[in-house]
């Protein structure tokens, strides 16, 4: 980086006597937290910083990369590196540009929420590449970090421009009469719904609530609306943006199992999870 290096032994137990030390000790336990992207972003520059700080005793790249970590790790979402921050060789400067570019492209399109892993995993190794490439002495760690970046940009980028699938089956959460209270089978079905829907990519929610046919017609509106948002706060929770969930409520309407008015339907008191 466009920095003063500090070496040699003095200069190392000072930096370890100092904040640089206490930066780098801080992310060997550091805990992500905020969002799966972020999460997933605090264990690549745990990575990065005990790689140069134990095998490679680089205490400023290493104190450097724990403190973007550890903001990682507070739920902060990081950019990767700067091109024009490090002092590169001059014909490596365009390749790094435009790696950099399709990158930032790929994460702004909401590779963050759709592919957290590897999107995380193609900026930490970007950053890893960067870093050697400015120190420019080690061809086969510079080779490593280069060629991990470009296999994981080329996995997301195929992620992201493939055809996306069907979407699946809603997910469909039963309430006991007159009730809005999630049981423990409808946290269940919550979960499920969150791990389908990562495991496909998707990032946004349809909740829509319903009533049987039992009671009066606008009680029963104001019912399933209840019924829709104790799901979006459950979904809410457990992660998932209030943004990317969408609520409503039908009332008695749309019955699965179609009745007279005023008879009792479990099958109708539901509230269907939708992943788009």
């Amino acid at each position: 980086m466009v920095r003063v290096k500090w070496v040699g032994a003095i200069a190392a137990l000072g930096i370890l006597s100092g904040c640089v030390g206490s930066d780098i000790d801080a992310m060997r336990t550091a805990e992500g937290t905020g969002s799966p992207f972020t999460q997933a972003l605090t264990e690549e520059y745990r990575q990065i910083t005990l790689f140069e700080a134990d095998e490679m005793y680089d205490w400023p790249d290493a104190g450097y990369f724990a403190r973007k970590g550890l903001r990682a790790a507070n739920g902060e979402v990081v950019l990767p590196e700067e091109v024009a921050d490090w002092n590169l060789p001059a014909d490596h400067v365009d390749e790094l540009a435009s790696a950099r570019a399709e990158l930032v492209g790929l994460l702004d399109a909401s590779a963050r929420d759709k592919y957290p892993q590897e999107a995380a995993h193609a900026q930490g190794r970007y950053d890893c590449w960067i870093e050697q490439q400015e120190e420019n002495h080690q061809p086969d760690h510079i080779a490593a970090c280069r060629d991990e970046f470009l296999a994981a940009i080329a996995d997301l980028r195929d992620k992201m421009t493939m055809q996306p699938a069907m979407a699946p089956e809603p997910f469909v959460v039963y309430f006991a009469f007159d009730s809005s209270q999630l049981d423990a089978d409808a946290n269940q079905t919550i979960t499920d719904a969150i791990a389908t829907a990562q495991r496909e990519g998707i990032i946004e929610f349809s909740v829509t609530g319903h009533a049987d046919r039992s009671g009066p017609e606008d009680y029963n509106v104001r019912l399933s609306l209840r019924r829709a948002n104790a799901v979006a706060d459950a979904l809410a929770a457990k992660g998932i943006l209030p943004q990317n969930i969408s609520v409503a409520g039908r009332g008695e309407a749309e019955n699965a199992v179609p009745t007279a008015d005023g008879v009792r339907e479990p099958a109708n008191r539901r509230v269907e999870i939708v992943i788009q």
